[in-house]
C-alpha cells in the first residue's frame, strides 16, 4: 500500500498549492478513473455550489486515460485509482510536461459474489488461484458445485492494476475471464449471476452484492487506514504541472479537511485525516 508515500504526497503538494496565487473564473476538465469519480463528483458538486462562477466536466475512463488526457493536455485533472508509471513519466517529460500527484483519499479493493453465495471468506491464495483460472469451481474453497464465473476489470482501469500487483503478484488474469469497463459494471454483473466473482472500490459497495472478508480481515474505513486488508491503495488526482488559478483552489477545496475531505466519507471512500 502506498499510504504514506500518498500522505507524504498530499502534504507537500497542499503546501505547495497554498502558495499559488488567488484562482481566476473558468471551466476545469476532470478526468480519468471510475474509482475516483464518485469522489470528483460530490466535490465538484459541493465546489461548484460555493463556486457558481466555475464550471466543472467531469467524466470517467480509467486511469490510464486520465493520466494519459493529462500528458496530452485535454484534461485539467486527471484521476486515478494507482500511482503513475515509469514509462508515463517518461513520455510526459518528453512532451515536456510534468505530471503532479496528489493524494486524495484512501480505498480498498473488495471481492464481491452474489447475495445468495454461502461463501464469507476467502484468502490471497485463494483468489490468486480464481483469476489465474486454476480454481474453476465454488466448491474448491467451500462453496457450492457450481462453475466459477471470474469477473475482472479491464487492463486501463487502475484497479484492474491494483488486483494484478497485489492479489495475482503480477501475473495476468486468465483469458477465461469476462472484463468490465468500471466498478459499476462489475456490480451489476456480480449481482445478476449467482456464480460470480469480481471486486470492486469500497465505495462502491452497495446491498446488491456481497462482500468477502479477505484472509478473516473485513474491508473497512479502519483496516484501510491501519494497512491490515491486504488490497489497499491511495487514490490520486493528477495536474498538468503545478495547479494554478481556479485548478490550484479545487485541489485545495478536495483536500481540505472541512470541505473536500467529508464529500470523500460521503463518496463511501477513507478520507485522509
Amino acid at each position: 500500500m502506498k499510504k504514506q508515500n500518498g500522505l507524504l504526497t498530499t502534504v507537500l503538494g497542499l503546501a505547495m498549492v497554498f502558495t499559488v496565487s488567488a484562482a481566476t473564473a473558468g471551466d476545469i476538465v476532470v478526468k480519468g478513473s471510475t474509482t475516483v469519480l464518485p469522489i470528483a463528483q460530490e466535490v465538484a458538486e459541493a465546489y461548484m455550489k460555493e463556486n457558481p462562477e466555475t464550471k466543472i466536466t467531469i467524466s470517467g475512463g480509467g486511469s490510464g486515460n486520465g493520466i494519459k488526457a493529462i500528458i496530452d493536455g485535454t484534461t485539467d485533472v486527471g484521476n486515478a485509482s494507482r500511482f503513475i508509471k515509469d514509462k508515463e513519466v517518461k513520455l510526459a517529460v518528453e512532451k515536456g510536461v510534468y505530471p503532479v500527484p496528489f493524494g486524495v483519499a484512501y480505498d480498498c479493493i473488495i471481492p464481491v459474489v452474489h447475495m445468495s453465495n454461502p461463501i464469507a471468506d476467502v484468502t490471497l491464495a485463494q483468489l490468486k488461484g480464481i483469476y489465474q483460472g486454476r480454481i474453476r469451481n465454488w466448491k474448491d474453497i467451500g462453496g457450492p458445485d457450481k462453475e466459477i464465473t471470474v469477473i475482472s476489470r479491464d487492463t486501463s482501469s487502475g484497479t484492474y492494476e491494483v488486483w494484478e500487483e497485489k492479489v495475482l503478484e503480477k501475473e495476468r488474469v486468465y483469458p477465461g475471464a469476462l472484463l468490465q469497463a468500471s466498478n459499476g459494471a462489475v456490480v451489476t454483473s456480480v449481482a445478476k449471476n449467482p456464480n460470480a466473482v469480481g471486486y470492486i472500490g469500497i465505495g462502491y459497495l452497495n446491498d446488491q452484492v456481497k462482500p468477502l472478508t479477505v484472509g478473516g480481515i473485513e474491508g473497512s474505513k479502519e483496516t484501510t487506514l491501519n494497512g491490515k486488508f491486504p488490497v489497499s491503495r491511495a487514490l490520486y488526482m493528477f495536474t498538468r504541472g503545478w495547479p494554478t488559478g481556479d485548478v490550484a483552489k479545487f485541489i485545495n477545496y478536495v483536500m481540505h479537511p472541512e470541505k473536500g475531505q467529508k464529500f470523500v466519507e460521503k463518496s463511501g471512500y477513507v478520507p485522509l485525516y
